[in-house]
């Protein structure tokens, strides 16, 4: 390698490091934070990362800024298809009926899939969105944080979600549509692979569970997919998890399941090559089998038949 290029590279690291320093300075910041199934109505402003996707007009899924261009969502709530046509993202929404000189729409110009995410198995699935043009942020719109690679979170940690998705399975979020928000414990793998075993599903590393394994009531549902699993961490809110799927909305013994978003930093990073989003380290209790569990076997007979696959949120 000659000078010059030894040179280059070494500015590019540079610049790079400066521009993830950058976001670590605003991501995660919900200034204005003092349903889903089972939540209540979000206080204005309270998630300034979550974004309503919406086509040709009509929401359909949630998802994540984590930059001026950038947002995160599930691969699954975009179809295989990676077409733009009618696909936009609205941003600073509190409710769906009311206008308000705080929502920034855009349109968006590119969608990535994650190369391997199998809509059967339900693995990997997550994609980025990039927006045809920037935004400025505000108290009603920054980025989330990102759980950095090879984090690690404690069982029952809390752990909140929010979205204008279904309030129960087939009942719409009524008027006006107020963004709700729900707070889910986190679930040890060993137990969510437990309680999905009977439906042959299987519990990957690249996914972590949330939710209430004896009572359920509270999850999130259809349209709440793609939004963020976020947790706070010191000052900041950090994203864990992005919206994946579930056995029903909010059943007892099936806890929802998110895709790791510390899993994917290398290959978020290989698409956004500046104004990286924030990393934030996380180190805690291994995810493993929550002591003293009491989870049994899950009640299949208990469930409509028809749901025996994952019912995509």
């Amino acid at each position: 390698m000659s000078v010059w290029n030894a040179v280059c590279v070494i500015v590019v690291l540079l610049l790079r490091a400066q521009d993830t320093s950058a976001q670590l300075d605003v991501c995660g910041q919900a200034t204005l934070n003092t349903r889903i199934v089972g939540g209540q109505d979000a206080p204005e402003g309270a998630w300034p990362w979550q974004a309503s996707l919406t086509r040709d007009r009509r929401h359909f899924c949630g998802g994540a800024l984590i930059n001026k261009e950038w947002l995160l969502t599930a691969a699954h709530c975009l179809n295989d298809n990676s077409a733009t046509s009618g696909l936009q993202v609205i941003l600073g929404m509190h409710n769906q009926s009311t206008s308000s000189s705080d929502v920034v729409v855009r349109d968006v110009a590119k969608v990535i899939l994650h190369p391997n995410y199998n809509h059967t198995t339900s693995t990997n699935d997550i994609a980025l969105l990039r927006l045809a043009s920037s935004v400025t942020f505000s108290t009603r719109v920054r980025p989330a944080c990102l759980a950095a690679q090879d984090s690690t979170v404690s069982v029952g940690s809390r752990t909140w979600v929010a979205g204008w998705g279904s309030i129960r399975m087939g009942e719409p979020l009524p008027a006006p549509g107020t963004l709700q928000e729900v707070e889910v414990p986190v679930v040890s793998n060993a137990d969510c692979k437990t309680a999905y075993k009977g439906y042959q599903i299987i519990i990957n590393n690249d996914m972590i569970c949330a939710g209430y394994l004896g009572e359920g009531g509270k999850d999130a549902c259809q349209g709440d997919s793609g939004g963020a699993m976020v947790i706070k961490q010191g000052s900041v809110w950090v994203g864990l998890g992005v919206v994946s799927f579930g056995i029903g909305c909010a059943e007892a013994r099936h806890p929802g399941v998110y895709v790791r978003v510390s899993q994917y930093q290398t290959w978020i990073n290989s698409h956004i090559a500046t104004d990286q989003p924030g990393y934030v380290p996380m180190t805690s209790i291994t995810v493993q089998t929550s002591a003293g569990s009491s989870l049994a076997t899950p009640l299949l007979h208990t469930l409509p038949l028809l749901l025996t696959l994952p019912l995509l949120h």
